[in-house]
Parts: structure tokens; C-alpha cells; sequence
């Protein structure tokens, strides 16, 4: 039988649905319920689940998981069941066909209305609060929602529509709130950072949200996630430069370097361009870790486009990359336009291909840390050490900091100053 009063959240996808999820939670902990996101065993009165509609894999994760839970259901193991966020947002008639055992369907924007399904009132004056799910010192802060790109392979505006900017000073309530509570680090993210502002303020506003909040007391690390190359706002880069507690990393997903896979993926800039962003923005922030997201087996994509990408990631060598093949997204416009000729395990095996490459040069750049002393955060306890991470690392996705758990005085949720002794392909020892 279900667990009276008990709501579970189970989240997919990116960090932008962590946060949706986390908004979710806080109003269910103000009714009075137990809330717990991602259980072992999930058996609530209530259970919810976030999901992720992106690309196939994603898709079939989601699909699995609601499948999973509608047999709890029929089995009388949990209560009543509810979907929300991407898949639903885009699928939500076919769903509801397919998958009659859930209570109701939610998309992306209507979540709060599980509340009123429940017989419960959305509380507006808890509009900034959330119940984190990550560890109590960071936390992710979305600044923004939607996208005005109109890249060939990309889903994504069709589900979350045209950009929209939240206000300066939601964020910056947002954020003071979340400091009182304790946390001290902040990632900004956004399905595209370098816009933000245009559509509210009518011009672009990054720089000016970041030193905006670098300025509120106690806030220790800023680090920006998934901004757009084309018109890339610059005057961000002096922000990064001149404040400590802005972190010198960024999370730029360039997709490809031939100038015939840009055209074809519409990506509004060129080889050349790609390469003088690069270097400006290492010129103006030195010593930046630079994230990229490569995309092998566009329709189109040749032998000779690949070795380009390969190339390139050979001269410019990021600190930080991630590949994934092209998944045909019904209603882009690659899905209308072009054939998806390239097989399957071809596109698999070129992203194989970039990240044995990476995977060297990740190293040799952990290599070289050793013997520098880097500011370190503490994330949490695992086997045998003390797990963290410097500015350059962003939480699930970048290299670790492991510090012997022997070492006296040390606390999660904590900084210090931590020496690298040793160093793998993507991880980094320190005492």
C-alpha cells in the first residue's frame, strides 16, 4: 500500500527540471508532506515524475521510468500518479493514450496545478523558495527560459518556446534567499545564457547579472553554464577577470568547427569565428576551463568534417568536452530537411574517436596541476577520501578532488586549500 502523506519526486534530464522539481517540493513541504526526491524505493501517497524529452535516449528513460511507476500503481504500491516537464510537454496527447494508468499529464510550465488537482493552493509568496536536492551549499540558479535559436537539430524551443528572461532582481532575491539558507555556490544556467536580457531589457544583460550578484555577501562561487557562440556578449569576460568569486569557467557548447557542418546545423557562426572567440575569451580571462559539447552524425557530416573536429580539438584543446551523436528530432528542421543517412553504430564510433582524444588531453591538463594549491569545495564523503572540486569543475559532470578522509578537520560544505599530488586522466589527488 502507498505511504500516506509522503510525496515522491523523481527528476530526469538537465539541472533545469532539478530546479522545477525543487519549486515542486517546497510547496508539498509547506502542506505538511514528506518530501523525498529520488528515492530507493519510491511508494508515495503521491509520486511525480519530471521528465526529460531531448533526444532518444532521454526519451526512453522517460518512457521506462512512467512505465515503471504505472505498475506500482496498478499493483497498489503507490497512490496517485503524476507527469510533468518535457516529454509531456511535447507528447502529451500521445501519453495520455498510451499510458492511461497516470492520473494526469502535466507540461513544462502547468506543473503547479498538481497542487490544485490535489485540492491544495499554490502559494505565491513561496514563488523563490525551493527544497534543494543537491547538497545544502550549492545550488543551481536558472535564469532564463525557452530559446530564440533556430539550430537544425535542436527540440528544445519547441517544447519550452521563446526565450524569457526572469528579472534582475527575482534572481537576486532568489539568490539572497538561498544564502541565508547557507548555500555559496551558484551555477547560472539557461538553454542559452548569452541572451539573456535581450527580450526583457532589449539588450544583452549577462555581464551585468553576474556582477549583479557577485556582489551579494556570501556569495562565494559563480560558475555560467550552456552560453550560445554567435553574438557572444563580451563584456562578460571583464566580470569573470576582476571578481574573485566568479568563477574562470564556462560552459559554451559549440557542436562542431567545419564551416559546411555549421551552415548545415545552423549555428550562426563560422570555423573562423569559433577559433577568434576561443582566443579572446583566453586572452581576457587567463586561465579559464573552457566546457564544449561536440555533435557527431549530423546528416551531411563527412570523413573530412571529422577530421577537422578532431583537429581542432587538437589545437585548442578544452579543459573540459563532451560528445553526443545526432538523434533525429521530429519537428526540427533537420527532421524536415535532411535524410539521417549516417548509421548508427558510425556516429557512435566518431564520438568514440573524440573522446579517446579528450580523454588525453584531459589528462595532460590534470597532469599539469600538480604541485599547485587550488581553493577547494568540499562535496561529500565516498570509500576512502573527501570528495570536492575547484572553480573549474562544475557538479556530476567535471573531474573531482579526492583529499585522503584521514585528514583532520575537514568538513563537507567547506573550503580549502588543498595541494594536487596526483593526477588521473579525470580526476585529481590533493592533501
Amino acid at each position: 500500500m502507498s505511504n500516506k502523506g509522503v510525496v515522491d519526486v523523481i527528476t530526469l534530464g538537465c539541472s533545469k527540471n532539478l530546479v522545477d522539481s525543487e519549486q515542486l517540493m517546497r510547496q508539498f513541504d509547506a502542506l505538511g508532506y514528506k518530501v523525498r526526491h529520488d528515492a530507493e524505493n519510491p511508494d508515495g501517497e503521491i509520486v511525480i515524475v519530471n521528465t526529460c524529452g531531448f533526444i532518444g535516449d532521454a526519451k526512453e528513460e522517460s518512457i521506462n521510468t512512467i512505465l515503471q511507476f504505472a505498475n506500482l500503481k496498478k499493483q497498489q504500491k503507490i497512490g496517485k500518479l503524476f507527469v510533468m516537464g518535457c516529454l509531456s510537454e511535447r507528447y502529451l496527447n500521445e501519453l495520455r493514450l498510451e499510458i492511461p494508468e497516470v492520473d494526469k499529464f502535466y507540461g513544462k510550465f502547468n506543473y503547479t496545478d498538481i497542487l490544485k488537482e490535489i485540492g491544495q493552493e499554490y502559494r505565491a509568496d513561496l514563488r523563490l523558495e525551493r527544497t534543494l536536492t543537491t547538497p545544502n551549499h550549492y545550488a543551481y540558479i536558472k535564469i532564463s527560459e525557452g530559446c530564440n535559436r533556430t539550430c537544425s537539430y535542436c527540440a528544445i524551443p519547441i517544447i519550452t518556446g521563446k526565450h524569457r528572461s526572469r528579472s534582475m532582481e527575482d534572481i537576486e532575491n532568489e539568490v539572497k534567499g538561498l544564502v541565508q539558507n547557507g548555500v555559496k555556490e551558484f551555477q547560472l544556467i539557461a538553454q542559452d545564457l548569452s541572451y539573456y536580457g535581450q527580450d526583457r531589457y532589449k539588450m544583452l544583460k549577462l555581464a551585468e547579472l553576474t556582477e549583479r550578484l557577485s556582489d551579494i555577501q556570501g556569495v562565494e562561487w559563480l560558475r555560467l553554464h550552456y552560453a550560445y557562440p554567435a553574438q557572444f556578449p563580451y563584456d562578460l569576460l571583464k566580470v569573470m577577470r576582476e571578481r574573485d568569486n566568479v568563477c574562470n569557467y564556462l560552459d559554451i557548447a559549440l557542436q562542431h568547427v567545419s564551416d559546411a557542418m555549421l551552415k548545415q546545423m545552423r549555428r550562426n557562426i563560422t570555423k573562423a569565428q569559433t577559433y577568434e572567440l576561443i582566443d579572446r575569451i583566453r586572452q581576457e580571462v587567463p586561465g579559464i576551463h573552457l566546457r564544449t559539447t561536440l555533435l557527431l552524425g549530423h546528416p551531411g557530416e563527412t570523413e573530412a568534417d571529422v577530421e577537422e573536429l578532431k583537429e581542432f580539438i587538437q589545437k585548442v584543446r578544452f579543459e573540459r568536452l563532451g560528445a553526443f551523436a545526432f538523434s533525429n528530432e521530429e519537428g526540427t528542421f533537420a527532421y524536415k530537411t535532411y535524410k539521417d543517412e549516417i548509421a548508427e553504430e558510425v556516429k557512435q564510433q566518431r564520438v568514440d574517436e573524440i573522446m579517446a582524444i579528450q580523454q588525453g588531453i584531459s589528462a595532460d591538463i590534470n597532469l599539469a596541476k600538480i604541485g599547485q594549491t587550488l581553493k577547494v569545495m568540499i562535496d561529500r564523503v565516498e570509500d576512502e577520501y573527501f570528495v570536492g572540486r575547484t572553480e573549474f569543475d562544475s557538479p556530476e559532470v567535471d573531474p573531482e578532488v579526492l583529499i585522503p578522509i584521514i585528514t583532520k578537520g575537514v568538513e563537507k560544505g567547506q573550503f580549502y586549500q588543498a595541494k594536487i599530488v596526483d593526477a588521473t586522466d579525470f580526476d585529481l589527488y590533493a592533501q
